[in-house]
């Protein structure tokens, strides 16, 4: 195009926009300076400046005296205002993969299978699990009512740890992400009238603090005799807010009191020099012995060792364990370390597990509806681990646990074996127990009780 032309065409577009300026009565925020551009064209008067809306002329002169000014009135036209990103979550249900999740939120086959292949860097998505959540993210469109790109997702892989898949422009990255959790101390009490377990839930105490305390204690106390209507406990426990101030978790047990018809029973958490951790007594003894002498939660003791009428067979005959009634599917725990001697049917003890500890001492457990996966003939189990769950198979009238503990192989009764005590701390240790056992005496004397002492961000 020729520079006449051109100009004409300025001169034809500046005109209609100037007098649609007059007629409206406004002005244009946008002006050129088109004396430059006078020349071949010869009929503009130097310097002469029109309003006008179209960034492109046309003309290269044009282009380059280009100048923008605010207009006094009216305020300058809107811009599109950038919306957040659009993140939800979706929770994972049985038979879910992440790839079927991630495409039943609107994500296509082929961007999952890019985001999936980043993850398995850092994490192993076949481990998700019913229950948890991911949450996903879209940018938001223009007018922030709808999701369009997917930009990535998220999920909690531990209390204090996320792992994130975020879109870049060559594809999509993952990473670890450490939660900044604030850890605080909470103290509980009160008077048990029914059981510990339903009045510590009364006071507001976590379920997993409970069964936490229920633990440690299960060495010396039998739940089921032992507590009386009065007794009471005396709680130090931990809770883990988010970066919202929300809890996520409750956190473990750091001391206990239980105060038995008048007697004072007090346990803390201590880390020895080796790394483990676990509860001693006031004097510095741990409170864990070679076995357990209920290893089962919440059971009733239905049978004790000695003679009794069998309830099938109908004649007197020697019980040669403890049973413990309990409802079907109820966790059965290993009494202390040891190997798998048994696994499997056995006659009329239905479903039985028999566990080596040492040279004297075993235990077993019988009438299990089923046996932990991974519990067989030859493997390791470790104190407190889950062998097996209560049922009524084999000789058995209902749902019930039948426990042995066998002293250099011959059955003995379990309420009246005198068990050997676990590690004492000594010396230097000894003293650091000390140390921390009145930080935590401090720390619960200075709150009151469900009032946080102390917090510090992890």
């Amino acid at each position: 195009m020729s520079s006449a032309k051109a100009v004409a065409i300025v001169g034809l577009t500046a005109g209609l926009v100037a007098a649609g300026a007059m007629v409206a009565g406004f002005a244009s925020p946008w002006s050129i300076d088109v004396g430059a551009a006078r020349g071949e064209a010869g009929a503009l008067a130097t310097g002469a400046t029109w309003a006008l809306a179209p960034l492109s002329l046309g003309h290269p002169a044009a282009a380059t005296t280009l100048t923008t000014r605010l207009p006094a009135s009216p305020a300058a036209p809107a811009r599109a205002v950038q919306r957040p990103p659009i993140t939800f979550p979706v929770e994972v249900r049985t038979g879910d993969t992440l790839a079927k999740l991630l495409q039943g939120a609107g994500v296509s086959g082929q961007e999952a299978h890019f985001a999936i292949a980043a993850l398995k860097g850092v994490y192993d998505p076949r481990r998700i699990r019913p229950g948890e959540k991911v949450l996903v993210t879209f940018e938001a469109t223009v007018d922030g009512t709808d999701s369009g790109l997917f930009v990535g997702f998220s999920l909690d892989v531990a209390l204090e740890r996320r792992v994130a898949v975020s879109r870049l422009d060559e594809g999509f990255a993952a990473e670890v992400l450490e939660r900044d959790l604030e850890r605080a101390l909470l103290r509980s009490e009160g008077t048990i009238r029914s059981s510990l377990f339903v009045d510590g839930e009364a006071a507001s105490v976590p379920v997993p603090v409970l069964v936490e305390i229920i633990r440690a204690y299960s060495w010396d106390v039998d739940f089921q005799r032992d507590i009386r209507d009065g007794d009471g406990f005396e709680l130090v426990y931990e809770r883990f807010s988010d970066e919202f101030g929300k809890p996520v978790h409750a956190g473990r047990l750091v001391s206990a009191k239980l105060t038995l018809s008048g007697k004072r029973l007090a346990i803390y958490r201590f880390a020895g020099k080796d790394g483990a951790t676990d509860f001693y007594d006031d004097k510095g003894q741990s409170v864990r012995k070679a076995l357990m002498r209920t290893p089962i939660d919440g059971a009733r003791l239905s049978s004790r060792y000695g003679p009794r009428r069998h309830p099938i067979l109908g004649y007197t005959k020697v019980h040669r364990g403890l049973d413990f009634a309990a409802p079907q599917g109820t966790p059965v725990y290993a009494a202390g370390n040891g190997t798998v001697r048994a696994a499997g049917r056995n006659g009329a003890y239905g479903n039985y597990v028999r566990i080596r500890h040492n040279e004297r001492y075993s235990t077993a457990y019988a009438h299990l509806r089923g046996i932990a996966k991974g519990v067989r003939k030859g493997r390791r189990v470790t104190q407190g681990q889950v062998i097996g769950y209560v049922g009524s198979t084999g000789r058995s009238t209902g749902p019930h646990l039948h426990y042995e503990i066998l002293v250099a192989a011959r059955q003995v009764n379990p309420l009246s074996l005198k068990l050997p005590s676990g590690r004492k701390l000594e010396g230097a240790e000894l003293e650091r127990f000390r140390a921390e056992r009145e930080v935590i005496e401090r720390a619960y004397a200075s709150l009151v009780a469900d009032t946080e002492v102390a917090s510090e961000r992890e």
